[in-house]
């Protein structure tokens, strides 16, 4: 897959190759960049146009963040037939691994710390709204990409960039080898405070540092001896038909929290305080959603927890794969996330749970003084950055290993590192080659649609007006 280009070297986005279908014109895949994000997004854009400006902003300000708002783009790209009628990824599958848990949003960013549920400090892959089966290969080719992007970003060399593309598809094999040697599953892999350096144990110290007590007071005040939220503009207070029913459908969240996860004191879970809220990132733009302040471990004051109540979206990759055989198994799209999520991660939030608010699924979740984002602005360097991606390649590894017959859902009812191997077996210099030549020409291609992107936005052409 080798990317067109102008005679100064930039990508030629007028005559690509490497969306679907060649010579594409920029009206045309302008065309196709409105319809891909129209498809995706057109009714939550229609019940809130300020969040999607607010979202087609922040995707404007360089070709990564337009990347992180646009898996729908990516996929339509992928799975568009080519010129031998199959999608860019046909000879790296077949009937098993073709079908596994994948991500789904699988860049650089969606990589920090959480509190898991035994208490320890992890370093993992976060954010699993856009998780489903799928390919083994769409997790790795859009991280590939993504790290491709931010090479770019940093200047490096595109040689360079290949080499890290290569140093995190060998961590992901060591780490397939790793379990197939074990013969147990994936829970043994994790990265913490005790078997990490650089920027991954400098994430991990931050996120020790942390306290609930900060959190709790950055968005809670506390009124007559007990917390309620902070009014503030990223939250309403609800009317009372609304609060009665959000308080609902948290009952209804009780009753998914596993047995195992429970607290097992009477006052955990009493509910404090509802408000409506606003302001998440990229991904869940216009999606309604609520926080919840709940009663923790006691009465203390610093104890209490936040959840938040955010609905479902439909991931991406769901819309271009044969859904037949997984729709039946959710009850919706709340449902498919936790579980999804809990097939992925292994020792997920003990409060992660779901709900239906109008009919609709909701995940419940707490938010965490814990989380902190892998930061990206002080990797500069290709060996400190080959340093991060190699064990971001073992923690892709393990999310899609932990997500087999090991685990609690059976819709991937096989051992996914011995599916994993013997699709690349005899090939593994070749799948290198492979995700760093595609994965490089389709960052030229979201550099190319980005420009797109703005210019269609600033006229008005992507659902929302831009002022």
């Amino acid at each position: 897959m080798e990317t067109p280009r102008t005679s100064d070297g930039t990508p030629d986005g007028s005559n690509d190759g490497t969306g679907p279908g060649p010579g594409r014109g920029d009206e045309e895949r302008t065309a196709l960049i409105v319809e891909s994000l129209a498809d995706a997004f057109a009714p939550l854009m229609e019940a809130d146009p300020v969040a999607f400006r607010g979202k087609y902003r922040t995707m404007a300000r360089d070709p990564h963040a337009f990347y992180r708002g646009s898996a729908c783009l990516f996929y339509a790209d992928l799975t568009a037939s080519g010129p031998d009628g199959g999608a860019v990824d046909d000879d790296w599958v077949d009937e098993r691994s073709g079908r596994i848990w994948v991500h789904g949003d699988l860049h650089v960013e969606n990589f920090g710390t959480y509190l898991n549920d035994d208490g320890r400090l992890v370093f993992d892959v976060n954010d699993f709204d856009e998780a489903y089966l799928g390919r083994w290969t769409w997790d790795l080719l859009r991280f590939a990409a993504s790290l491709a992007l931010v090479g770019w970003q940093k200047a490096l060399p595109e040689p360079d960039v290949r080499e890290l593309i290569g140093t995190y598809v060998a961590g992901y094999l060591d780490q397939v080898d790793d379990y197939r040697r074990s013969g147990d599953d994936a829970s043994e892999f994790a990265l913490h405070l005790d078997n990490t350096e650089g920027p991954i144990h400098a994430a991990l110290v931050q996120a020790r540092q942390r306290r609930r007590a900060d959190l709790l007071d950055a968005s809670t005040v506390r009124v007559d001896g007990v917390r309620v939220f902070r009014e503030d503009g990223s939250v309403r207070r609800l009317p009372d038909d609304e609060r009665a029913e959000v308080e609902a459908a948290y009952q209804q969240y009780l009753a998914t929290i596993p047995e195992d996860k429970r607290s097992p004191r009477s006052l955990f879970y009493d509910l404090r305080d509802v408000v409506g809220k606003s302001g998440f990132g990229i991904g869940s733009a216009g999606l309604p959603a609520y926080n919840l302040l709940v009663e923790g471990h006691s009465q203390a004051l610093d104890n209490d927890v936040v959840l938040s109540m955010k609905q479902a979206n439909v991931p991406a990759v769901s819309r271009f794969v044969d859904t037949g055989a997984v729709d039946g198994y959710f009850e919706h799209e709340g449902h498919r996330t936790v579980v999804s999520q809990r097939a992925l991660q292994v020792h997920t939030d003990p409060l992660l749970g779901w709900t239906e608010l109008d009919g609709t699924g909701y995940v419940v979740s707490e938010v965490s003084p814990y989380e902190v984002d892998l930061d990206w602005s002080g990797l500069t360097e290709p060996e400190d950055i080959a340093e991060v991606v190699g064990l971001l390649g073992r923690a892709t590894a393990k999310i899609h290993c932990a997500s087999d017959e090991d685990s609690e859902q059976d819709l991937v009812d096989f051992q996914v590192e011995e599916a994993l191997a013997a699709s690349v077996e005899g090939r593994r210099e070749e799948l290198v080659t492979w995700l760093a030549d595609t994965g490089t020409a389709y960052a030229d291609r979201v550099r190319a649609d980005h420009a797109l992107f703005v210019a269609a936005f600033r006229e008005g052409r992507i659902g929302v007006s831009s002022t």
